[in-house]
């Protein structure tokens, strides 16, 4: 048994409990049985839960942000950045991706620095993209309102269970792109 796993491991494992069960699955001797160590190791990196917590939400967020940017800072144009996204987030997904997401939105209804982290993450997600349709020629107030409708149908569509209810899926995701991020006429 490795008693001084690093830190990254209990985070990583923290994350897949709280995509699993929600922040109350998040509990210090779960994730020592899961990792297959003592729970005295957690100690080497964390001077308790509520301090695990908080890397987590720091974690989350810087992570996403960092995301963002990346993916809205790009050599493409604007329109190609933003059918871009529309692709990578309403394709194939990724569950524990998703579940995270989930989990944290779902703390952040009890908690303030969970909410705090999503405000942000949400802060930045808008305006990035916001920036984007400024771009294409919208003004400040029509673009932060498209952005908000972009990422109300991301988050919104992976909500909804389309499996046998569509005939075709890939037609009606592809009139949502084109009514969210219209080709240039």
């Amino acid at each position: 048994m490795n008693v001084k796993l690093k830190q990254d491991s209990w985070i990583n494992e923290a994350f897949s409990a709280l995509a699993e069960g929600g922040v109350d699955s998040v509990k210090v001797e779960v994730l020592a049985k899961r990792l297959k160590v003592t729970k005295g190791g957690f100690y080497w990196h964390f001077k308790n839960r509520g301090d695990l917590l908080a890397r987590l939400l720091e974690n989350w967020r810087d992570g996403r942000i960092r995301t963002i940017a990346e993916q809205t800072t790009t050599n493409q144009s604007a329109y190609e950045t933003l059918r871009f996204l529309l692709d990578l987030y309403t394709g194939p997904s990724n569950p524990r991706g998703s579940a995270i997401e989930l989990a944290v939105r779902d703390w952040a209804r009890t908690d303030v620095d969970a909410a705090a982290a999503v405000r942000e993450v949400d802060d930045a997600r808008l305006s990035s993209v916001a920036a984007l349709f400024e771009q294409l020629g919208l003004d400040a107030d029509q673009a932060y309102a498209r952005a908000f409708l972009f990422y109300s149908y991301i988050f919104g569509q992976s909500l909804l269970h389309t499996g046998g209810v569509s005939p075709n899926e890939t037609q009606i995701k592809g009139l949502c792109a084109a009514l969210l991020v219209p080709e240039a006429s």
